[in-house]
């Protein structure tokens, strides 16, 4: 059974508070711990309660759903407010420009909605979309030519790329003070090293780890599982967690017997692509569930012919967990959020604009 599973921890406070306001404060400082801005006054809902995870924490009549459309309405609420004030203040607006290669319908669908978000909140934009075939030298030239406009805050690479391009490579191209992705060697390396500070944190596990603040999941010192390993979201999540003092563990393809290990876990990120690979057996009653997952699965009773699943086994799940996001309307929307919230500080930090 393929397993890809890092070990989340939370206790205490985390360091990313919810109510923190990501998007807009000044270039993020990750100090040992992520320390919050703000303090909620209240929760999200009326009917929400802190969750805590593991056997001995709070029993549940049922799962809390983590929706995350609240968060990500909030943040980009935020977003424009700060966007507006500069533009007042400075007649400047961010700039983010978007590479798109080849004919992919859901990469076309990402940018899509990449493009719809940018313009709600007054991001200006710019794409350049380039054939399938085109050369490794023609993509590096547009990289390069975005790296180089003053008018250009942040840019991004669609991924994944056709097989005859090297990623890597690509993205070594990209500015390290323009990967709002994150997933340049500087940035993911200084994400890393405890005492260094990226520029930008990768927007899939930021958007993880704001989910579980606002639902003020505990994250200190708790076992945390991670599944999977990549650079879009697996890896920097487990890193991102252990900033924030959890005891992490990783799973992948060659990790023996997953589910002995993610029963074991308090917190369980989920990023393998894999539709409802994690089954309640797999979990420990109590365990709060992140599934990063986003399948599509046939379906003859859905009038687009399929449906949005992710890796975890929902309704197997929810009669388990304490909490869940949902697939989809969980950890999406905040990815979003968080893509606009890092072009904003990326602008910020190009004009000194605090």
């Amino acid at each position: 059974m393929v397993g890809f599973w890092h070990r989340l921890g939370t206790k205490g406070k985390a360091l990313y508070s919810a109510t923190l306001s990501p998007p807009f404060s000044s270039p993020l400082t990750l100090p040992h711990i992520w320390v919050p801005t703000q303090t909620p006054n209240r929760p999200l809902s009326s009917g929400f309660h802190p969750v805590k995870t593991g056997a001995t924490g709070q029993t549940r009549s049922a799962a809390e759903i983590m929706s995350g459309k609240p968060i990500a309405k909030d943040i980009k609420l935020r977003v424009a407010a700060e966007i507006s004030r500069m533009k007042a203040a400075i007649g400047r607006l961010p700039g983010l420009a978007m590479v798109l290669v080849g004919y992919r319908e859901d990469s076309h669908a990402y940018v899509h909605i990449k493009l719809k978000a940018c313009n709600e909140v007054g991001i200006e934009t710019s794409i350049v979309q380039l054939p399938q075939d085109c050369t490794q030298d023609r993509l590096i030239d547009v990289v390069s030519s975005f790296n180089s406009n003053p008018s250009v805050h942040g840019i991004i690479v669609q991924l994944p790329l056709p097989e005859h391009l090297d990623e890597e490579t690509i993205i070594n191209f990209v500015s390290p003070e323009k990967d709002v992705d994150g997933f340049h060697p500087l940035n993911m390396g200084n994400l890393a090293l405890r005492g260094r500070e990226p520029l930008f944190i990768p927007c899939a596990p930021k958007a993880c780890i704001e989910l579980l603040l606002r639902y003020r999941v505990e994250i200190i010192g708790k076992n945390a599982v991670v599944i999977g390993r990549s650079k879009i979201a697996g890896l920097s999540t487990s890193l991102l967690l252990q900033r924030h003092h959890a005891t992490v563990s990783t799973l992948h393809s060659f990790t023996n017997n997953p589910e002995q290990i993610t029963r074991r876990a308090d917190i369980i990120v989920s990023d393998v692509g894999i539709p409802n690979i994690v089954r309640c057996d797999w979990l420990m009653p109590g365990a709060v569930v992140v599934d990063m997952g986003t399948n599509s699965v046939k379906d003859p009773n859905s009038p687009r012919g399929f449906r949005t699943t992710g890796d975890v086994c929902y309704e197997e799940a929810i009669k388990v967990v304490s909490a869940i996001t949902p697939v989809p309307g969980g950890v999406g929307p905040v990815v979003i959020s968080m893509l606009l919230s890092n072009t904003l500080d990326s602008a910020k930090r190009a004009y000194g604009f605090t």
